[in-house]
């Protein structure tokens, strides 16, 4: 394995921010993990409860850290604001969430040239709209998680449904986290077979509507979602610190994307160490095309 001398800071330790740092050190892709939390008694009790098991992996720390020791971090995750609760669409969250980012970058400071910011507070795609104009960094390295976790939940279930395994599904969930986000169908292939000649129109339906709606459900069952949160932005972080130009469908600003321009939204990117290299160029279809354009605009609303 490729050494790595990273420092990750992580702005949050409530479940997603915790659970996100419990993740990335079992794959031991920083020297130094830092979780800040404005609660610095639950930020306490999340490292000491994580670095129980530094003996059992190869990061070298965990440990609590200010705003402003995140300044100098290579990658800066940030978790913090208020949570979806039942009931509630991503979107309810955007004013109280907006100034917390705010508050966020202004105690954060300066931040590092070469740094990496991936947004995770949700409504993600406008608060990474937000940060990219308030970072301080070119916009390709302020990004969000967008619809990668969306896309995981369409694997899963494409996969269970075909039995077989879901890293042999690809395909894309676009546009918003939230409501006005779809299955861009097209894309979708299961061991380079295309997936229109394998799943029914009604499946598609069912899929859909879980992919959707899975979050809610999720909340509504336990109160929050964060592993699987969790592991997808740890897996962002893997494609950054080892330069993998991979793929992912990430919140980032586009220009001119199927008709589409100045919005931070879900789209498929190619990720390595710069952060967002380019945006992959898909031609979706009309019907596709005309949904991407809808979830775009709900989001310029907000923005």
């Amino acid at each position: 394995m490729k050494l790595t001398s990273q420092k990750i800071a992580i702005i949050g330790a409530g479940a997603v921010g915790a659970t996100t740092a419990y993740a990335i050190m079992l794959r031991n892709l920083a020297a130094g993990i830092i979780l800040v939390d404005v609660n610095e008694a639950k930020q306490e009790g999340e490292v000491m409860d994580i670095s129980d098991g530094l003996c059992f992996v190869e990061t070298g720390s965990v440990a609590t850290g200010t705003f402003r020791d995140a300044a100098d971090a290579d990658i800066i995750i940030v978790t913090a604001g208020m949570a979806q609760k039942p009931g509630e669409t991503r979107m309810d969250l955007v004013v109280k969430n907006k100034e917390v980012v705010k508050s966020i970058f202004k105690q954060v400071g300066k931040i590092k040239s070469s740094a990496i910011v991936i947004m995770v507070s949700n409504p993600v795609d406008v608060l990474t709209y937000l940060a990219q104009e308030i970072a301080g960094l070119p916009k390709n390295q302020v990004f969000g998680t967008g619809t990668n976790l969306d896309t995981a939940r369409l694997r899963s279930a494409v996969g269970d449904h075909l039995n077989v395994n879901s890293q042999n599904v690809h395909g894309y969930v676009l546009g918003e986290h939230g409501d006005s986000e779809f299955i861009a169908w097209s894309t979708v292939t299961v061991g380079g077979l295309s997936g229109e000649g394998l799943i029914s129109v009604g499946v598609k339906k069912e899929i859909s509507l879980k992919v959707k709606g899975e979050a809610y459900e999720i909340i509504n069952r336990k109160g929050a979602t964060f592993y699987g949160i969790a592991t997808a932005v740890a897996d962002i972080v893997e494609a950054i610190l080892f330069d993998q130009h991979k793929i992912l469908p990430l919140s980032t600003r586009i220009k001119n994307w199927n008709g589409v321009s100045n919005v931070s939204i879900g789209v498929p990117a190619v990720l390595g160490r710069s952060g967002i290299e380019r945006v992959w160029p898909v031609a979706l279809l009309k019907e596709e095309r005309d949904l991407f354009i809808q979830s775009a605009e709900t989001l310029k609303k907000y923005i």
